[in-house]
């Protein structure tokens, strides 16, 4: 599983938040609250979801099961327009991402994890940055699917 290197440009997310750790993942519950209500949102620029973590600046312990982090369901937006009462806005900064695709249901998404943490990053000639970690979905993503597909964007830069 080799990954594309693309340099992403910053991009306006509209969407919801919450807190939570992997030992205590509440990412269902977050979509659940998030898909009734995406139709609200204006400008969206295409249909693809976007599944986002943003960890604690300078965390250097980010994959630990206790670790604090916010977790997003959003989509792209072209122009800020008036963003639904219950979501928020969020600039997703851009810059250099290592891509991969996961195929499969999300319960082996740790599988893919494990393999780009452990195996691909350390060969690698690179290291983890300190900016949003994210997954694209498109419409149609089922997270019981076992030929469901996923873009996994994890932020590198050169060591």
């Amino acid at each position: 599983m080799e990954p594309d290197i693309v340099t992403l440009g910053p991009k306006v997310l509209v969407g919801m938040r919450k807190k939570m750790s992997m030992s205590k993942n509440t990412t269902a519950d977050l979509w659940r609250s998030f898909m009734p209500k995406r139709k609200l949102v204006e400008k969206k620029k295409s249909g693809k979801y976007y599944s986002m973590q943003v960890y604690p600046e300078g965390e250097k312990e980010i994959f630990s099961p206790e670790t604090l982090f916010e977790k997003w369901a959003a989509v792209e937006v072209s122009a800020k327009g008036t963003v639904p009462e219950c979501m928020e806005v969020y600039n997703l900064r851009g810059g250099k991402y290592a891509v991969f695709i996961h195929n499969g249901p999300a319960s082996t998404f740790p599988k893919t994890m494990q393999y780009i943490m452990n195996r691909w990053l350390p060969e690698s000639e690179y290291e983890l940055d300190n900016r949003e970690f994210f997954e694209v979905l498109p419409e149609s993503y089922d997270p019981q699917d076992t030929e469901a597909k996923e873009e996994v964007w994890i932020p590198v830069r050169n060591r």
